[in-house]
C-alpha cells in the first residue's frame, strides 16, 4: 500500500509541475499576443498616416504650386517648346 501512495504522490507532484509550467507558459504567450496587438495598431496608424500623406502630396493642385514655389518652374509653352527631327539612318 505504500508503494501505490509514493506512487501516487510522484504523480501528484509532476501533475503540479505541469499545471505550474502550463499556466507559465500561457502566461507570457498572452503577453506577447498582448505585445503583438499594440505593434498591430501602431503599424495600422503608420499606414493610415502613410496614406494620408500620400494623398495629399499626390495631389496635382500641390505638386503644381510647389514645381512653381520652390522649384521656380514655369509651364511649357508653345513659343518655348523645340522639336527634333529624328536622324535618318542609313
Amino acid at each position: 500500500m505504500t508503494k501505490i501512495n509514493i506512487a501516487l504522490g510522484f504523480s501528484l507532484i509532476i501533475c503540479a509541475l505541469l499545471l505550474i509550467n502550463s499556466q507559465y507558459q500561457a502566461r507570457r504567450l498572452f503577453f506577447e499576443l498582448e505585445r503583438e496587438q499594440g505593434l498591430s495598431k501602431q503599424y495600422e496608424t503608420e499606414w493610415t498616416q502613410l496614406r494620408l500623406d500620400q494623398s495629399i502630396y499626390g495631389k496635382t493642385s500641390r505638386i503644381e504650386s510647389v514645381a512653381r514655389n520652390e522649384l521656380n518652374m514655369v509651364p511649357v509653352t508653345p513659343e518655348r517648346t523645340q522639336f527634333l527631327k529624328a536622324a535618318e539612318v542609313k
